[in-house]
């Protein structure tokens, strides 16, 4: 749960390719590394590689994966070449060796290190993964039918009962709600049921010696070593995605060491099969980024037509009231409870569909995952634990997802216009979100910001 560069998240790869693709993150840095996210959407994605075909290489404790392809990565990185992944490969004993005496000055005794290292080889499939680019991606619409659905709130509202005593001595300790944490569980694993099958160790050892993350994995990797030579787990325990985040709400090891807690007084922090640590741990990673006691984490609101949707914009904080005197109104007809509460407007698919007022709750749930799909579902399903209803207005799902090549063509056909500063990849975040809004402004039509096939015919002139 931490980024090369700070605080937020580098850490899911397929839900943050998901969500870039939805315009809802649009913060090219937060590559996410991989989580129980990609378990549950393994199969949406065929990811398309830039260079020929080479020999398939067999991939060491692939848990019955595809074998590397041997070809280039997407990046185009000079450590994603083919000729470059099999050089590293090649050193890769001598790499794990050489930290060694980065280990000792962690306090890992010599004979845990041979113990744990012992073995390992490079899951080379891994840079597939790193790399891979999406062609085709999920609606915001799409993307929530599927993580908020009937079979999953039933099964969340019995983890609540089944471990109402954790919960509460958790909410009493952390002033977390309960219902995000749940929520959180039951997304990131689908309630412990798909957390990634991957050596953790053997993950994070092939990231820290191979491809273009290697000082970034070299901290995961010696963490995750910390976290056996203390006890806290055993190595069966540290399986996960193939960026090294294991458990039922998806630690990285560096997140483990910052946020994990025992709750139970064992002198373990088991955050993979016992529950209270697990609940407790998670609520202490969500309250030291800022959680708000008694605070939910949003509104779903109905925004007037002819609105100026520039406002729609992150930076863009105004009391409920302000907002309210904009003429945004909560939607089924409810007050706001809180008028002062500080805000934002989030109109993801744009105005065709549904607006939220986000609030600090909600920029803490991005914390945990830098996607703003994410932490919507999130937000939602912890609502309809609680009992909440579906969201009232509907979603424009006559609307179709551009295709990778589209997505480039109309960040091309921006940049030639003049509104587009970035270099086109096909990831329409921040950047081309204020860029389309300015597009639109420029043709008098709303500046919401959305990605539609009619705003990609308006730009090619039609």
């Amino acid at each position: 749960m931490t980024r090369p560069t700070g605080r937020l998240a580098d850490r899911r790869w397929s839900a943050l390719v998901l969500a870039v693709a939805l315009l809802v993150s649009g913060d090219a840095r937060a590559q996410s590394t991989g989580g129980g996210l990609s378990n549950l959407f393994g199969n949406i994605f065929s990811g398309s590689n830039s260079a020929s075909p080479a020999q398939p290489q067999t991939t060491p404790g692939g848990n019955g994966a595809p074998p590397w392809s041997g070809e280039d990565g997407a990046s185009g990185h000079p450590l994603m070449t083919a000729s470059a992944i099999r050089q590293a490969a090649a050193n890769f004993g001598n790499c794990v060796a050489a930290m060694w005496p980065d280990a000792a000055r962690r306090n890992i005794t010599q004979e845990n290190f041979q113990r744990f290292t012992a073995g390992l080889e490079p899951d080379l499939r891994i840079m597939d993964l790193m790399d891979s680019q999406p062609e085709f991606t999920k609606s915001i619409w799409d993307y929530l039918d599927i993580l908020v659905n009937d079979n999953r709130l039933a099964k969340g509202k019995e983890i609540l009962a089944k471990y109402k005593a954790q919960f509460d001595a958790t909410e009493k300790a952390y002033g977390v709600d309960r219902y995000a944490i749940a929520a959180i569980w039951g997304i990131e694993s689908n309630y412990s049921t798909q957390m990634g099958d991957r050596s953790v160790l053997q993950s994070t050892a092939t990231l820290s010696c191979i491809g273009r993350r290697q000082a970034y994995f070299k901290d995961e990797f010696l963490s995750a070593l910390e976290i056996l030579n203390r006890g806290d787990l055993k190595p069966e325990q540290m399986r996960g995605s193939w960026a090294g985040a294991f458990g039922p709400t998806q630690f990285m090891p560096t997140a483990f060491k910052r946020y994990a807690v025992d709750a139970d007084g064992d002198g373990r922090r088991d955050v993979v099969d016992d529950p209270a640590d697990l609940i407790a741990s998670t609520a202490n990673n969500l309250k030291k980024d800022g959680w708000q006691t008694g605070q939910t984490w949003g509104y779903e609101v109905v925004v007037p037509q002819n609105f100026n949707y520039m406002l729609a914009d992150r930076a863009k904080t105004m009391t409920i009231a302000q907002w309210e005197h904009l003429g945004i109104n909560r939607a089924g007809n409810q007050p706001f409870p809180h008028p002062t509460e500080k805000a934002y407007l989030l109109a993801p698919a744009g105005a065709e569909g549904p607006g939220f007022l986000m609030l600090q709750n909600f920029r803490v749930i991005m914390k945990y995952n830098p996607a703003e799909a994410y932490a919507l579902a999130i937000g939602h399903f912890a609502d309809r634990l609680r009992g909440g209803q579906p969201f009232v207005q509907p979603w424009p799902r006559q609307e179709r997802e551009l295709s990778r090549a589209e997505r480039l063509e109309l960040q091309q056909l921006l940049a030639q216009r003049g509104f587009y500063r970035g270099t086109p990849d096909g990831q329409l975040g921040g950047q081309t979100r204020e860029a389309l809004r300015s597009f639109q402004a420029s043709i008098g039509a709303p500046a919401d910001g959305f990605a539609s096939s009619d705003v990609l015919e308006r730009l090619r002139g039609h």
